[in-house]
């Protein structure tokens, strides 16, 4: 077996960082890692919360990612886009949620960009799929997956020269990773041929 995979008391290999023990982590891993994302609510909120993960952990982030559903409209992007100094003030009296004004100002700011997006291309979903990048192979080093791809870097610079924020490269190839825009898990993982399989079936709205 591969040294990336550890087996589960259940007698499946999945890859080592979402083995557990911490079971939301393993839920996390198993039914939404890499599993082919094309609604633009959902594909909205794990844009913002990779940005409010920035110098976090994922766990930590997963863990009020509840209370940030509750604090954001849960991720409608037409309603906190009609955010204003009042809702930034809540928001930083919440101690559910990251209280980092800049990361807050950043996801009022990106909801409006994601209007623009719509306006544009349709849906956010046919923006982010244009960047769809095949799955990584093991590599040399100490951890064989890259932080960041060509495709993440040409996204977060052109969501960049449209006026978002808190879109590294580093941030987009997560948010690339989670949505199933490229397959990360590794050979062997028990859920790697189920989202291949996803992709295969999947209709890109326009």
């Amino acid at each position: 077996m591969s040294e990336w995979l550890r087996r589960g008391d259940d007698g499946l290999d999945r890859c080592m960082w979402g083995a557990g023990p911490d079971l939301q982590y393993l839920d996390y891993h198993d039914n939404e890692w890499g599993r082919p994302v094309v609604d633009d609510r959902r594909l909205f909120e794990k844009l913002c919360l990779e940005g409010f993960q920035s110098g976090l952990s994922w766990l930590t982030i997963l863990r009020k990612r509840e209370n940030f559903r509750a604090a954001f409209a849960n991720f409608h992007a037409e309603t906190v886009a009609g955010f204003g100094e009042a809702d930034v003030a809540r928001l930083l009296a919440d101690a559910g949620i990251v209280r980092h004004r800049g990361k807050i100002a950043s996801t009022i700011n990106n909801a409006r960009r994601v209007i623009e997006l719509v306006d544009e291309f349709g849906t956010l979903a046919a923006y982010v799929w244009g960047y769809e990048s095949a799955p990584h192979r093991p590599a040399d080093g100490p951890f064989p997956i890259p932080s960041s791809s060509p495709a993440s870097t040409a996204m977060s610079k052109d969501l960049k020269k449209r006026g978002w924020s808190f879109v590294g490269p580093t941030t987009v190839y997560a948010f690339m990773q989670a949505m199933g825009l490229t397959n990360d898990h590794f050979e062997g993982c028990c859920v790697r041929e189920a989202c291949l399989t996803a992709r295969t079936s999947l209709v890109i709205p326009s």
